[in-house]
């Protein structure tokens, strides 16, 4: 890996990177003209050419007779991104060139609508004369233009595609995003470049979380009460909806609807209480977690309801699959309706379980009579789960070999979920079908893949994109890449690149925060001081902010811990400076991230009283007045460590016990937030104290 380009490229982030980029120019040095494969995802095969094709205002595209609106539009945006990009004017008239430059070769052009089973299959063969893309689908294809795209560089001043020879095939058919628009509502533009950023990593099934306790997001016509009572007015149109699935069929996506059910429909039962299992008032729920209400599913008028209602959304929504919820029914309602109790009794039912999978079997029918397949969360599981549902598994890979086991296909979600902020590394380790699996080749062969989750509880629509990118996009290279596909260093350096080209699309990841930290600190000057605090930050996982925040749905997301970013770019930065400072070969390496680092931690000390001095008129700043008082003692940790190391001078027993309590009391979660900075600093002080032990 090249430390020279990956810092390079980590400067273009932004604020958030804080002083390294000030001074990393003095590692740059020049760069090779052979292929820097900046990827991502990682394709099957992928083998450099010779040479490189310079992109001029002469590149010109056939799509060699094909005429298919999907392909047409996605040439265009391509060409389109290519001009922006490199600022050279490309027509986009013509797609029928005569002597083009790119040759879009694809078998069937007769598809509109992307499917499970769908080839997404494509080849790409470039070098410095043509640029051939193959595919057996319209959709392939629009795979291969994304790569297009990702191949562009830099070589003696021009833009250039260089000479590669790629072949490419997805590991799984599922490869998901699921967005929660019921905890917040997330308005249109959110959806709209959240299928942009999809696109561009090729992931292909959007997965609509439309309802939940907090509202009902989605209009039916034919019970308007649902959103007129259950929304607070915020909803889709179903008009909406169909620009939605436009556009994200447009984009080799799939359109995936949840409604939740039997439980979490709180806001089904404001405005049709009738169908509770359990006759009170209902309001939307503005709090998180596990409610009582649930659908009474020992009344035909349960299942002629849903079979409307099925019915209307099977005919909006294209796709062959429904996503019909079913976690987290605690029962509780059920046990406490004298009817339904006598109901399990009269059915031989000994647990409310067995009335939920008596109820996912007939809502299954329901679901299949308006000819489409259900998919439903780990609770629909059970011995008598018919083999057509699909398991999606929140609770982890176990339970997605039981149902691959009872001939259930699956999708594996559990280590995935965003709002556990954990970092890309942790959830790109953990694959779908595990190296320990003990499915058989059969068996693996209906896990379909994996969805990344997003739920809103503590996200707003300004907020979403940074917990939301770059992340997602290495793990759409866990569902994309071979398996082997695992070399950590490497995809963090690839996802830096990939993070900027996301900004390019309009998500607001880099600039959503930036933005944030702005309005707190009051100033572009003021924010730049604080950038470098928040980018030593990372967030506090989701069950840990709600104890010690109680958020609800009212809870202002305004706050510090909003800008933070989950796994922010200097956690791999500093990693990998450190380990260049402690194990360089070249005198001038080491000299050079020495003075990197010194200037580093002097910024974090240096930050502290600006930013005390900015708080009394920003109170804001006060929720992370314990962060800045421990970012100033570990920079002054870093500097002494360094002087240390630099001197060959062994610290004292009483300073290194001082540093240890620092870093253990920094290691806590505080004031909504975490330190990413702290193993590196450990590693520097650990490198000091064995120096006593050397000399």
């Amino acid at each position: 890996m090249n430390h020279v380009s990956t810092l390079r490229h980590r400067c273009a982030r932004g604020i958030s990177f804080g002083v390294l980029c000030l001074i990393a120019p003095i590692m740059l040095t020049a760069q090779p003209t052979a292929l820097r494969n900046t990827l991502l995802p990682a394709p099957s095969s992928i083998t450099a050419g010779t040479g490189s094709l310079a992109i001029s205002k002469d590149f010109t595209v056939s799509l060699s007779g094909a005429h298919n609106p999907i392909l047409e539009a996605a040439t265009r945006r391509t060409l389109a991104s290519l001009e922006t990009n490199t600022g050279i004017p490309i027509s986009k008239d013509d797609l029928q060139s005569p002597n083009p430059t790119l040759t879009i070769q694809v078998e069937d052009t007769t598809t509109a609508l992307p499917t499970l089973e769908t080839d997404e299959t494509y080849s790409l063969s470039d070098t410095s004369s043509k640029i051939v893309l193959q595919a057996h689908t319209v959709f392939g294809a629009l795979h291969g233009l994304e790569t297009i795209q990702q191949l562009v560089q830099a070589e003696d001043g021009h833009y250039v595609i260089p000479a590669v020879e790629i072949n490419d095939t997805p590991r799984f058919p599922w490869r998901g995003f699921m967005l929660d628009v019921s905890r917040h509502f997330m308005p249109l533009p959110v959806i709209y470049r959240t299928l942009d950023g999809m696109a561009a990593v090729k992931l292909n099934v959007f997965h609509w979380h439309l309802t939940d306790d907090q509202g009902f997001r989605i209009e039916s016509k034919r019970f308007p009460l649902l959103t007129a009572k259950g929304s607070d007015g915020l909803f889709y149109t179903q008009d909406q909806v169909r620009d939605v699935i436009a556009y994200a069929s447009a984009r080799g996506i799939r359109v995936v609807p949840e409604f939740d059910i039997p439980g979490h429909v709180t806001s089904w039962l404001v405005g049709m209480p009738e169908l509770g299992s359990v006759q009170r008032p209902y309001q939307i729920s503005r709090t998180f977690g596990i409610w009582d209400g649930a659908l009474d599913p020992t009344r035909d008028s349960t299942y002629n309801f849903l079979d409307a209602f099925i019915g209307e959304m099977a005919a909006l929504f294209p796709d062959n699959y429904l996503h019909l919820g079913g976690d987290e029914s605690n029962g509780a309602d059920w046990k406490a309706n004298p009817s339904i109790v006598a109901f399990m009794q009269a059915h031989n039912m000994k647990s409310t379980d067995e009335l939920q999978t008596y109820f996912s079997t007939r809502v299954l029918a329901l679901v299949n009579k308006h000819h489409k397949q259900m998919v439903g969360w780990d609770e629909i599981l059970t011995p008598g789960t018919p083999k057509d549902a699909v398991i999606q598994s929140w609770r982890g890979v176990e339970s997605l070999a039981v149902a691959a086991k009872q001939g259930n296909r699956g999708i594996l979600s559990a280590p995935y979920y965003l709002d556990a902020m954990k970092t890309a590394e942790r959830m790109y380790l953990d694959d779908p079908i595990p190296d320990n699996s003990t499915l058989t080749p059969d068996q693996q062969k209906l896990i379909l893949g994996g969805e990344v989750c997003m739920w809103a509880e503590q996200i707003t629509a300004q907020t979403v994109d940074s917990r939301v990118w770059p992340r997602t996009a290495a793990l759409a290279e866990r569902f994309w890449s071979p398996r082997q596909t695992r070399d950590i260093p490497d995809m963090y350096r690839r996802l830096a690149v990939e993070s900027i080209r996301l900004d390019g699309l309009g998500l607001t990841h880099i600039s959503g925060p930036e933005s944030g930290l702005r309005q707190l600190a009051g100033s572009e000057a003021a924010a730049s001081q604080l950038a470098i605090l928040i980018s030593t930050l990372s967030p506090v996982p989701f069950h840990e902010r709600y104890h010690q925040q109680k958020t609800s749905q009212l809870t202002p997301m305004g706050n510090p811990v909003d800008y933070t970013r989950p796994d922010p770019p200097l956690r791999e930065d500093l990693r990998l400076l450190v380990e260049r400072y402690l194990h360089s070969t070249t005198p001038a390496d080491h000299a050079a991230a020495h003075q990197q680092l010194q200037t580093l931690f002097q910024s974090w000390i240096a930050s502290v009283p600006a930013l005390s001095a900015l708080a009394p008129e920003h109170p804001k700043l006060n929720q992370l007045t314990l962060r800045r008082s421990q970012l100033a003692q570990l920079g002054q940790l870093g500097i002494q460590s360094l002087a240390s190391i630099e001197s060959h001078t062994p610290p004292t027993s009483a300073w290194i016990e001082a540093q240890s309590t620092l870093l253990k009391t920094s290691a806590d979660h505080s004031e909504l937030t975490d330190f990413v900075i702290l193993p590196p600093l450990q590693q520097l002080v650990d490198t000091a104290g064995k120096l006593s032990t050397i000399n």
